[in-house]
C-alpha cells in the first residue's frame, strides 16, 4: 500500500504597510524608562537602523545614549555633556536617522538634518560612522568640508539629505551655491558645541544661524557643555532638556584614566621627550603641542633621529577623534585652560578601557594643578630620575648644522612657543618673561638663539607708556621740536615709539575715574599751540620715515668738525708732527698729473690703430691692383704668343677671279682709299707687345699726383724699418 504524503499550508504573512509601522514605532516613545533600557534592542527603532548597528557590534548603550535618544526621538532640544569617549556621536546619528525615517524623507525633500562639527577631522569620523549605521536607510549623506573639491560638491548639494560639515565651508554654499536650500531642515545638531560657539567661530555660527530656519530640533553635545544664556539665546532653543550624566560623578575625566604631572625646566623638555619615547618603544604615544611649528619641527627631526613611533599634534586632534587603543597622551606644553585638558586627555581611555596622562608643566605653571583639582580632575605629580635621562641635542645641532631648512623650522618652533606663551589669556599661569628662552634654543639645537622682535616691541610700548606717564612736560612748542630732534637722530627701531607718542604726549587728556563724567584735567590751554605743535610733529615724524643714507652720515660727521683721514702724531720730544697722516690736496694733484699722462698715452695708441687700419687697407689694395696686371698680361701674352695667327682656314671658297673677273689692275689705290672715306668703319685696334704695354702702365703711374707717392713712400719706408 502506498503512503500518501502529508501536504502543510503555511499561510503567508502580510507585510505591513510602511506607514503603519512608522505609527507603531511612534507610539512607544512615550513609554521609553531610561532606566530599564540597556540595549540598542530595547528602544523602539526601525529595523534599518538596528540591522545597521548590529552588523557594527553596537549593543549595548551607554549613560548618554540611554538617556538622550529618548528625549530627541520626542521632538526635544538637547544640551548633552559626557565624559571623552562616552558614545556622544552614536546619542545624536540614531535619533536623526530615525527622525527622516519616520517622515518618510526622500531625495527630492532635500536637506534634512544639518551637523556641524569644528574641525575637518571629526567631521569625517562622523560622517564613516553614519555610513555604517545607515547603510541600510534610503537617505544621502554629504561630507562637506574645506580642501574637497568644491565644484563637486555644489552640483549634489540639492541631492543630500543629511550633510555633516565645517562651519567655514557650509557659510560659503550659504553664500556661493544656488542649490543649498535649508528651508525643509527638520534637525540641526551641533558636535563639540561648546567650540562651535566660542569667539574662534561667533561670526561664522551667527551668519549661519541666521539663515536657518526657526521651526526646527537642536542637539548640542560636547564633552564640556556651554551653558551661557546667550549662547542658548542665539540657537533660539526651545524649553531644552539638559542631560549630564556625569555632572555629580566624582571625577570629571574617565574613571580608568591615571593622570599624572611632572615639573621640568624648559630646556629640559626635548630631553625628557626623547627619554620617554625610548623607554616606551612598545606603546601607542600621542603627543600634544601649543603651536603647528614645533610639531612639524619635532616630527621632521624625530624622523631623522627614529627615537620610536608616535603621533605629534595640536589641539586639532583634541576633540572627538577616536584613536583605537591609545596607551598615554603626553602634554609636553601646558593647556590653555581645563577643558583643552580635558579633550586632550579624552584621546585614551575610551570606551571603559584604560589608559594614562601625562601632564609636562614648568616651575611658573604649577598653578594648572590647582584649577585641574578644584574641577574635580585627580592628578598626582612624579619624580624624573636624573640618571635615566638621555640628552639628543648633540645629535640635534650636527642635523641643523647640516639642513637649511631645519634650521630654518628650528627657529620658527621657537619663535612660535614663545608667542603661543604669550597670547594665553590665564597670567596667572603663563608668564612670557620667565622664561630662560637662550637655554631653550640650545636644547632645540641652535647654537645662536633667534630674536624675539614682538617681544621687544612690546617692551619698548610699555617704557613709552610708563615714561609718558611719569613725566608730564609743559605744552610748549619748543620743547615739543627739542624731543623730535633728539628721536630723529636715534636707531630706525625707534619707529614705533614715534607713532605712539603722536597725541599722547600732548597732556589734553579726560579723565572719568570721579563722578564726574567727563572731567577735563588741564585747563587754560592755548589751542594755537597745540595745534603749531602737532603740525610740526607730523611733518619732523614723516622726516624719521626716510632711511638713513651716506649723504645723510657724511654732513652729521662735517657737522662735529671731525677732518677725515686725517691721523695726528707725535714726535719723541712730544711735539706735533705735521707732516704726518695723508694729505688730500697733494694726492688729488698726483692722481690729476697722471690722470693727464694716462690719457695722453691712451690717444696716442688710437692714433696708432688708425694708421695700421689705413696701412692695411692701402696693401690690400696695391696686391689687388697687381693681380689685375697680371691677368691681363696673361692674357695678351696668350694673344701675341710665338705662334703666329693666320687666320680662318678659307681655302674652301670659291677663287673670286674666276668668277667676277681680274678687276685689281684697274683698281687703283686712290679709289680704294675715296671708298673707305665714304664709308664709316671703326678705327682698326693695333696690337702691341708685352713690353709696348708694361711701358704704358709705368707712364700711367707716372701721372699719379707726387703727394700720393710721396706718403706711400713714407709708409713703405716705415713698414721696412720696422
Amino acid at each position: 500500500m502506498s503512503k500518501k504524503k502529508k501536504v502543510r499550508l503555511y499561510n503567508k504573512k502580510k507585510k505591513l504597510p510602511e506607514t503603519t509601522i512608522i505609527a507603531n514605532l511612534q507610539s512607544k516613545y512615550d513609554t521609553i524608562d531610561e532606566t530599564k533600557i540597556t540595549k540598542f534592542t530595547d528602544l523602539p527603532l526601525s529595523t534599518k537602523t538596528l540591522k545597521g548597528l548590529a552588523e557594527n557590534d553596537y549593543v549595548e548603550m551607554t549613560d548618554i545614549q540611554r538617556q538622550s535618544i529618548g528625549l530627541a526621538l520626542r521632538g526635544c532640544d538637547i544640551l548633552g555633556a559626557a565624559k571623552t569617549g562616552s558614545g556622544k556621536t552614536l546619542a545624536f546619528l540614531i535619533p536623526l536617522l530615525e527622525i527622516l525615517y519616520c517622515k518618510q524623507w526622500t531625495r527630492l525633500d532635500g536637506l534634512g538634518a544639518l551637523v556641524i562639527t569644528p574641525t575637518r577631522e571629526l567631521a569625517y569620523q562622523i560622517y564613516e560612522t553614519l555610513r555604517k549605521i545607515g547603510h541600510y536607510h534610503d537617505i544621502s549623506a554629504g561630507l562637506i568640508i574645506g580642501g574637497k573639491d568644491l565644484k563637486f560638491e555644489k552640483r549634489r548639494m540639492d541631492q543630500c539629505n543629511i550633510v555633516i560639515c565645517t562651519p567655514g565651508r557650509l557659510l560659503q554654499h550659504m553664500d556661493e551655491n544656488p542649490l543649498f536650500d535649508c528651508v525643509n531642515m527638520q534637525v540641526l545638531v551641533l558636535d563639540e558645541a561648546d567650540r562651535c560657539l566660542d569667539m574662534g567661530f561667533e561670526q561664522t555660527m551667527n551668519s549661519i544661524i541666521e539663515n536657518l530656519p526657526p521651526k526646527r530640533q537642536t542637539l548640542l553635545f560636547s564633552a564640556t557643555q556651554t551653558k551661557s544664556v546667550r549662547d542658548l539665546a542665539r540657537l533660539s532653543l526651545k524649553d531644552p532638556m539638559y542631560v549630564s550624566v556625569h555632572e555629580h560623578a566624582t571625577h570629571t575625566t574617565p574613571e580608568a584614566l591615571r593622570q599624572n604631572y611632572v615639573v621640568c625646566a624648559l630646556e629640559d623638555k626635548v630631553s625628557m621627550l626623547w627619554s620617554f619615547i625610548r623607554n616606551h618603544l612598545k606603546q601607542k604615544i600621542i603627543i600634544f603641542f601649543s603651536s603647528c611649528k614645533q610639531v612639524k619641527y619635532i616630527y621632521e627631526v624625530f624622523c631623522r633621529l627614529r627615537p620610536g613611533i608616535i603621533l605629534f599634534a595640536t589641539d586639532i586632534a583634541a576633540r572627538g577623534l577616536d584613536f583605537p587603543a591609545v596607551d598615554w597622551v603626553v602634554q609636553m606644553d601646558c593647556p590653555e585652560d581645563v577643558n583643552a585638558y580635558i579633550h586632550r586627555a579624552g584621546r585614551t581611555a575610551r570606551f571603559q578601557r584604560n589608559g594614562e596622562c601625562l601632564l609636562v608643566l614648568l616651575p611658573s605653571e604649577e598653578k594648572m594643578v590647582e584649577k585641574l583639582r578644584t574641577c574635580k580632575i585627580p592628578i598626582s605629580m612624579i619624580q624624573i630620575n636624573p640618571n635615566k635621562l638621555q640628552s639628543p641635542q648633540r645629535k640635534m645641532e650636527a642635523l641643523l648644522a647640516r639642513d637649511v631648512l631645519l634650521k630654518e623650522t628650528a627657529q620658527r618652533a621657537f619663535i612660535s612657543y614663545i608667542k603661543s606663551i604669550f597670547l594665553m589669556k590665564d597670567k596667572e599661569v603663563f608668564n612670557v618673561h620667565v622664561l630662560n628662552t637662550d637655554s631653550f634654543a640650545r636644547s632645540l639645537g641652535l647654537a645662536i638663539p633667534p630674536r624675539i622682535r614682538f617681544l621687544q616691541r612690546m617692551e619698548q610700548k610699555r617704557q613709552l607708556s610708563n615714561k609718558n606717564t611719569e613725566e608730564k612736560k609743559p605744552l610748549t612748542v619748543n620743547n615739543e621740536l627739542n624731543d623730535i630732534n633728539e628721536e630723529v637722530n636715534d636707531y630706525k627701531d625707534d619707529e614705533q615709539e614715534i607713532k605712539s607718542q603722536s597725541m599722547d604726549s600732548i597732556d589734553f587728556t579726560l579723565d572719568d575715574s570721579d563722578d564726574d563724567i567727563l572731567t577735563v584735567k588741564r585747563k587754560n590751554i592755548n589751542l594755537d599751540d597745540i595745534q603749531i605743535a602737532i603740525a610740526n610733529k607730523q611733518d619732523e615724524g614723516l622726516n624719521k620715515k626716510k632711511a638713513v643714507t651716506k649723504a645723510a652720515v657724511a654732513k652729521k660727521v662735517l657737522r662735529k668738525m671731525i677732518v677725515p683721514n686725517k691721523k695726528i702724531t707725535f714726535d719723541d720730544k712730544g711735539e706735533l708732527d705735521e707732516d704726518s697722516g695723508i694729505n688730500i690736496e697733494i694726492a688729488k694733484q698726483i692722481l690729476h698729473e697722471e690722470d693727464k699722462f694716462d690719457k695722453q698715452r691712451f690717444r696716442e695708441k688710437i692714433k696708432e690703430k688708425h694708421k695700421e687700419k689705413k696701412r692695411k687697407l692701402k696693401t690690400s689694395k696695391k696686391i689687388d691692383d697687381k693681380n689685375d696686371q697680371d691677368e691681363t698680361e696673361d692674357n695678351i701674352n696668350n694673344y701675341t704668343s710665338d705662334d703666329e695667327y693666320n687666320g680662318p682656314d678659307l681655302s674652301w671658297l670659291p677663287d673670286p677671279d674666276k668668277i667676277y673677273g681680274k678687276q685689281g689692275e684697274n683698281y687703283s689705290e686712290t679709289q680704294e682709299s675715296e671708298e673707305e672715306s665714304n664709308i664709316h668703319r671703326p678705327p682698326k685696334r693695333k696690337l702691341i707687345t708685352q713690353d709696348e704695354f708694361k711701358k704704358k702702365k709705368k707712364q700711367k703711374s707716372l701721372d699719379v699726383d707726387n703727394t700720393d707717392l710721396k706718403a706711400d713712400e713714407e709708409l713703405v719706408l716705415q713698414l721696412l724699418q720696422n
